[in-house]
């Protein structure tokens, strides 16, 4: 590939709910390009960015990957994302490194549960948007309708660029509003196609949209439009320049209608994407921060010696080992500099650079600012690493990736296969931070977190082909509390004789539950010396370990006063460990006579579904003990928020794609704890009890 200046360069991102077309319309852009001689097919895995095992045998995209092509004496660089909402992770980084979403909707369904998610991530990021409506090839197609839904759903800002001239089966022609012609494509699939005047029934049409497109651009800009209400209209170079404004501003959301599969419209958003959406430097400055700080700095990218590249994916190819991409933020990466990462201070060579085109590489001598690229495995740098020149301490600010929606237990098949489990664990995240692994302190349990259960299961499989380890995943154990309900005052005299010096130590108690949250309590009341005050710590050791590992059904006990008021001991056999075993007799005693109850957490969930499932949705989670809080209508969706507890949504993410044909998102965060009712407490102890009769 030849080389390229900044301004010569396009970075876009290819977003949308899953099954909108992004893979193909990937693949459609290609061939325009002449980069590749077809448009591969998802069924026979034959695409170029879906090449991944895993992929082909899902037919879903799972990763993302990186496109680079040439067009028009431009560089496109093309991220084709995942539309599931389980690898979003994914959706998330490539917006931070692009310059333009290409939001794809389907031109039957519309605006989407995934459309909106992906739309709210670009608004976060500040990246300025195209809307592309695909597949108007489909018998049910209706541009208008998905336009008018995308206004509505999307924002008032969502501006007709293109529309249909034959929606449907014999979809083959479009009319440009900025233009002002009509194209007919070639169906052959070679993207080709004819300009014409506007046929007189569409005179009507293209007069309002295009009018409709100057008032907008117009109102972009104060000089525009003073400019547009002198002259009653705006010239070709007002408009382009104003577009272009418009579109980096994110003002204006130009919408396109095409038929990926066929190719048809795809070669006039690309001139379109060339044309009017930014470039990666030009009116761009970055903000980057300096190291070791929160101070943020507003740089301007140049060609310059300072030299700032983020690495925002890693990806591991068979017989190349790991893959760094990174886009540069300023300066010129060159292939055998040495580069120091601003997160641990080390030097990296970055001895071979590539440019990808899905598994395909080829050599790339420099990287400019703006630019995108890949490097062969780096020692020490990870996802969300920055590399600079030595001298240049800034830092590009980290992705801030999804919070998990799903959890799973893991534990090895086979003995001793452990160290190898925390290896492939480790480096699966490092490779996508929005699966997370960590090890649970109080049940032992290495407990690894993720987008949705595909999205475990597939790092899990990974586990298996490249670490050779196998793993059961196991709902994780769920981190029940025990407390009381009244109080107790007991006494416990421990006394043991075995040959010489003996055990003796009696200790009285009392117990007091304490209102949620304010945790344990203890209380020395001892009067007159009747129990030494070297023994005192002993019995709150004692009464801790034994909250630590539970009396009902082995849970760390809380919200709870102990006051020892009165005991004895024995001038030779009582001692530290007497007092102890006391102490903890007198507790389990003293917990059994205060009523003990179980306490689980409860999670709040925000459900996002359309209107038809809104019924069978929250009758789920009235059936898995959720309690409805509030329902908000949000266009053709239906947001419920509930509150339900954690031991029911191990699958949820499984049931709710299940139940609404995989239209619904969630998500969920850490409410409190609350009582478990009396039938599900004694199911818990009673498995508790068979467990502990198992292990004995």
């Amino acid at each position: 590939m030849k080389e390229f200046t900044s301004d010569q360069i396009r970075n876009v991102a290819l977003i949308g709910h899953g099954s909108s077309g992004k893979t193909i319309l990937a693949d459609a852009m290609l061939l325009t390009s002449g980069a590749t001689t077809r448009i591969g097919r998802i069924e026979d895995g034959s695409t170029t960015s879906d090449y991944h095992s895993d992929e082909i045998e899902r037919q879903i995209s799972i990763n993302s990957t990186l496109l680079s092509t040439e067009y028009r004496g431009h560089k496109l660089n093309i991220i084709d994302t995942p539309g599931y909402s389980d690898f979003q992770g994914d959706v998330v980084s490539s917006l931070r490194v692009v310059d333009t979403g290409l939001l794809v909707l389907k031109s039957v369904e519309g605006v989407e549960v995934g459309s909106e998610l992906v739309w709210n991530v670009a608004a976060q990021a500040n990246v300025p948007v195209v809307i592309a409506v695909n597949k108007m090839d489909n018998e049910h197609a209706d541009f208008d309708r998905v336009y008018e839904e995308a206004r509505q759903r999307l924002g008032p800002d969502v501006t007709i660029a293109q529309f249909p001239v034959n929606k449907g089966p014999n979809f083959n022609a479009t009319i440009d509003v900025i233009r002002m012609k009509m194209m007919t494509f070639s169906t052959d699939g070679s993207g080709k196609y004819t300009e014409s005047d506007v046929p007189e029934e569409f005179k009507e049409r293209i007069e309002a949209e295009h009018q409709a497109l100057l008032e907008k651009v117009a109102e972009s800009s104060e000089d525009l439009l003073t400019a547009f209400f002198e002259n009653g209209t705006l010239s070709e170079s007002e408009l382009a320049e104003g577009l272009k404004s418009a579109i980096r501003n994110r003002k204006v959301f130009p919408m396109f209608c095409m038929a990926a599969g066929m190719n048809i419209g795809v070669g006039r958003m690309m001139e379109f994407i060339i044309n009017y959406c930014p470039d990666p430097v030009t009116d761009k400055p970055v903000i980057l921060m300096k190291a070791g700080s929160d101070e943020e700095v507003l740089v301007t990218p140049s060609a310059g010696t300072e030299t700032c590249a983020f690495v925002f994916k890693t990806i591991s190819e068979p017989h190349v080992g790991e893959l760094s991409l990174f886009r540069v933020y300023n300066g010129c990466v060159t292939a055998g500099s040495d580069m120091i990462n601003q997160a641990n201070g080390k030097s990296e060579r970055l001895n071979q650079i590539y440019s990808l085109r899905g598994k395909e590489r080829s050599d790339l001598p420099k990287v400019p600012a703006g630019d995108i690229a890949a490097v062969v495995k780096l020692k020490d740098t990870h996802t969300n690493n920055t590399l600079t020149n030595k001298g240049y301490n800034m830092v590009v600010p980290p992705i801030r990736f999804p919070e998990p929606v799903m959890s799973s237990a893991v534990r090895s098949k086979a003995k001793g296969d452990e160290d190898k489990i925390g290896t492939g664990l480790h480096t699966l995240h490092e490779e996508d931070p929005s699966f997370q692994v960590k090890v649970d302190q109080e049940t032992g349990e290495t407990i690894v977190h993720g987008q949705g259960e595909i999205h475990i299961n597939v790092m899990s499989k990974r586990l298996k082909e490249r670490f050779g380890v196998e793993v059961e995943l196991f709902p994780p154990k769920i981190p029940y509390r025990e407390t009381i309900r009244k109080s107790a005052d007991v006494s416990y005299r421990h006394k043991k004789q075995t040959g010489g010096a003996g055990q003796y130590a009696e200790v009285y108690i009392k117990l007091d539950p304490t209102p949620r949250g304010d945790g344990y309590e203890f209380v020395d009341n001892i009067v007159g010396g009747v129990i030494s005050g070297r023994f005192i710590p002993a019995v709150d050791k004692g009464i801790q370990e034994q909250m630590a590992r539970g009396v009902v059904a082995g849970c760390k006990m809380i919200d709870m006063k102990i006051t020892l008021y009165d005991g004895s001991q024995h001038t030779v056999d009582s001692n530290e460990m007497a007092f102890k075993t006391a102490a903890q007799m007198a507790f389990k005693r003293a917990v059994s006579d205060a009523a003990p109850i179980l306490l689980e957490p409860i999670y709040e969930i925000e459900v996002t579904v359309p209107d038809e499932f809104m019924g069978d949705v929250m009758g789920d989670i009235s059936t898995h003990r959720g309690k409805i809080q509030g329902m908000d209508a949000n266009g053709p969706f239906q947001v419920i928020r509930a509150r339900v507890p954690l031991s029911e949504l191990y699958n949820y993410a499984t049931r709710l794609r299940s139940i609404t044909q995989g239209r619904g998102m969630f998500r969920r965060s850490f409410s409190h704890y609350e009582e478990v009712p009396g039938d599900v407490q004694q199911r818990i102890v009673d498995d508790y009890k068979a467990a502990k009769e198992e292990e004995d």
